[in-house]
């Protein structure tokens, strides 16, 4: 029998390292409601896990068990730690993206992590666990998408697909860069 790419335990989405597991466990504690449980996960990354520009720190993180340990993680990383932490509570978990203008005028883009949860009743959901800040507002209200950036100008896109596991594009500029600043002027496109 195949396993479920997207309730797969992987090198990024360690999901199965016992600090991830037991995290899991604790945003589960006492709640059945798989709405309530992806909710829980999605909140306490947006809120618990730091930015990495919008803080300014290091280090440049990537799987799940990396973005937990240091309490910091780019939206790609951010995204790998909450698709783990909802695949570790048995909910279909995938990773998704957007390629948004750099500067809100156009060219140059890069992409943009988010996820996608199957919610019972719903399916496929899409998630920003980003981090709010004074100008961006990323909410968990299903089955109404609030991301965290809307589409703006010419050239930006949502990507439809929904991957198992992250982009290479992406991985690579994680784990090519080592400060948040080198990332920030290293951004990744899908090219």
């Amino acid at each position: 029998m195949a396993i479920n790419p997207y309730l797969a335990s992987t090198e990024l989405i360690d999901w199965q390292t016992p600090a991830v597991r037991q995290l899991a466990e604790q945003l589960a504690e006492g709640c059945r409601d798989p709405l309530a449980v992806a909710r829980r996960c999605f909140e306490w990354v947006r809120d618990e896990i730091k930015h990495s520009s919008d803080y300014q720190l290091n280090p440049v993180t990537c799987t799940a068990s990396e973005v937990l340990a240091a309490g910091t993680g780019y939206c790609y990383a951010k995204s790998h730690l909450l698709a783990a932490l909802l695949r570790a509570n048995g909910l279909p978990a995938g990773l998704c993206y957007q390629r948004l203008s750099i500067n809100g005028a156009g060219a140059p883009f890069c992409l943009h992590g988010l996820n996608a949860v199957e919610l019972p009743g719903i399916g496929w959901y899409r998630m920003d666990a980003r981090g709010n800040r004074e100008d961006v507002d990323g909410q968990f209200t299903p089955p109404k998408e609030r991301l965290a950036f809307a589409i703006q100008v010419d050239g930006e896109q949502e990507l439809p697909d929904i991957y198992a596991e992250p982009l290479p594009v992406v991985v690579e500029s994680l784990r090519t860069h080592a400060t948040w600043d080198a990332v920030l002027a290293n951004l990744p496109d899908r090219g």
